[in-house]
């Protein structure tokens, strides 16, 4: 029988640990393969904080390392600074991310670190229970929204990559999407162009994937990839936002 696809060795043999539909299995994917096809799975470090990807590290088949919640990108500063030819990403969530965590990814942005943020938007908080996040959709119920978020009570949702694309120090910000094979494949590029940005040492690299939490959004996995299309992908839209050779002009 001839073997169509395999799973990629970037990845371990453990079995993941998501929700019925979570598209984090998708990512966790598109991330290994690239780290196999560029040839640098031996040489990365992933720095995983709290959220559903706590535990990355029985799935990522590198050297992997817990952060406080929000604080990866600062561990991945460090750690980037000392081991200059390791290629260091980050694997966050919006509730993370653009919260606790808004600080030290603008701050990196800024200095124009050389690592890559792998950023999950589902626009809420999956592994705490749903709560609302700063990306939560105005409108969008959440624990801490049961009648909607509302703009003149918890203001507008943060668009990360359109902020990020203002600062100099970014090279590489794209959004992305996983809804359909053929954006699984833009998806997938976009990550491998954002590692490449790292290896080049053209500064701080982002990618933005739009994910579904169907337990937390109280749909089926074919319900919230619709939901994801109808109602995220108009807000949140996708596209490159900054590129390395507009940078390097």
């Amino acid at each position: 029988m001839t073997t169509v696809q395999e799973k990629s060795r970037g990845l371990t043999g453990s079995e993941f640990s998501y929700c019925p539909g979570c598209t984090h299995g998708i990512i966790h994917r598109l991330v290994a393969e690239n780290l196999v096809e560029l040839g640098v799975l031996g040489q990365a470090i992933g720095i995983a904080p709290v959220g559903c990807a706590v535990f990355a590290y029985d799935f990522f088949n590198c050297d992997m390392l817990e952060a406080a919640h929000g604080r990866a990108p600062a561990v991945a500063t460090g750690i980037k600074r000392v081991l200059q030819d390791n290629v260091v990403f980050t694997y966050q969530g919006d509730g993370d991310l653009a919260a606790i965590g808004t600080a030290e990814t603008v701050h990196a942005a800024v200095r124009g670190e050389n690592i890559t943020i792998i950023f999950v938007n589902n626009a809420i908080y999956g592994m705490t229970g749903g709560q609302m996040a700063p990306t939560t959709l105005l409108g969008q119920k959440s624990t801490t929204t049961p009648a909607g978020r509302s703009r003149e009570t918890q203001g507008a949702p943060i668009r990360v990559c359109e902020m990020l694309a203002t600062i100099p120090g970014a090279a590489s910000i794209a959004r992305v999407s996983v809804d359909s094979p053929a954006n699984v494949r833009k998806a997938k590029k976009a990550i491998k162009t954002a590692f490449e940005t790292q290896i080049a040492k053209k500064g701080f690299s982002l990618v933005e994937v739009l994910s579904t939490c169907p337990t937390n959004w109280g749909l089926n996995p074919v319900e919230s990839l619709s939901w994801l299309r109808t109602n995220m992908m108009p807000y949140y839209p996708l596209g490159t936002f900054r590129s390395p050779d507009e940078e390097a002009k």
